[in-house]
């Protein structure tokens, strides 16, 4: 069981120092527990003698801000987070160069998109010590304040629905190699369809045909090369925001070759008839995240709006970049 993340963990180590309670799990001592620490940049101003920012300290309140000199600070990257914001800020606003001071509504701006940066940093942590497979996840948003989608939970596998009771697999191949000495054709064999992929691991069938891999109940193991899918996204995913107004997309951060696996639409399983319930609701928001699970029948249909992983936030493309496919078998 699992529910959306309500408190990140540097956030509880925030709230310990400013409460002065010491943790030993979140590595918080009477060391260190007074320990200031920059958690991010807000405001700039340049006198004659020296150039000043607005300090925001972790695990303390904004009254607790402070003009510290450039000299002073030893946070590269969070100052480079900065000046990026600011150039981005001043060229909406038509200015080219730095004021000595910047105005309210700029500092307004700027410390928005601090705790933007900081909401999405804690998600991506959270979505990479939540995910199973290889790939890491990354999330980026340069367009506009929006942050972590609520009432979201990112899962690995198919989460079973109320009422729903799936059928395990009866049967199993018999193969010691299921490429180079499949017994009967292997799993695809025993469905009349030849296997799917090649030596590489990339779809070799023609769309619309579907995709048997080995199952629990195969005498093979989990590197069979018939257990594509099964081994998970093996690629760095950018989980961004859209300049186009259509919301979060995901793009890959590594060349990914042609007929290779990328994701599986992962969510919760329901029947045709609650898909139908939800859809109405869903069309009325003007979104949906229903697919149909079955290749010959619409049994049951997967539902990602709560509960998915990288696949949720897939968006439409102009020019088409991938293909969805019906795969059975897995454990």
């Amino acid at each position: 069981c699992s529910v959306p993340c309500k408190v990140f963990q540097d956030e509880l180590g925030d709230l310990c120092r400013r409460e002065k309670l010491y943790c030993k799990d979140l590595g918080v001592n009477k060391s260190n527990i007074n320990d200031y620490e920059v958690e991010f940049l807000c405001d700039y101003k340049k006198t004659k003698d020296a150039e000043l920012y607005m300090v925001k300290w972790k695990g303390y309140p904004e009254s607790e801000n402070s003009w510290e000199p450039k000299k002073n600070l030893k946070c590269p990257k969070l100052m480079k987070q900065f000046h990026l914001d600011l150039d981005q800020v001043l060229r909406r606003r038509k200015g080219s160069s730095i004021p000595r001071r910047l105005r309210k509504e700029t500092v307004s701006l700027l410390t928005q998109k601090a705790k933007l940066h900081l909401s999405l940093q804690r998600w991506e942590a959270h979505l990479n010590q939540t995910r199973n497979h290889p790939g890491r996840i990354f999330v980026r948003n340069e367009v506009d304040l929006e942050g972590p989608p609520k009432n979201f939970t990112y899962i690995n596998n198919y989460r079973v629905g109320p009422g729903i009771v799936l059928d395990e697999m009866a049967v199993g191949c018999e193969c010691s190699s299921c490429w180079e000495e499949p017994v009967n054709g292997c799993c695809p064999g025993a469905s009349l369809h030849r296997m799917a992929y090649n030596e590489k691991g990339q779809v070799r069938l023609r769309p619309g045909k579907p995709i048997y891999e080995c199952n629990s109940q195969c005498k093979c193991g989990p590197e069979c090369p018939n257990r594509v899918v099964q081994k998970g996204i093996q690629f760095d995913l950018c989980i961004f925001k859209t300049d186009n107004g259509r919301g979060w997309g995901v793009r890959t951060l590594q060349h990914i070759k042609k007929n290779t696996f990328v994701m599986e639409y992962v969510g919760e399983i329901i029947s045709t008839d609650e898909a139908e319930r939800r859809g109405h609701v869903y069309d009325r928001q003007g979104s949906t995240y229903l697919f149909d699970l079955d290749y010959v029948e619409d049994v049951y249909t997967v539902d990602a709006a709560h509960q998915g992983n990288v696949s949720h936030f897939v968006n439409h493309s102009v020019s088409v970049s991938s293909q969805l496919l019906g795969v059975g078998g897995g454990s």
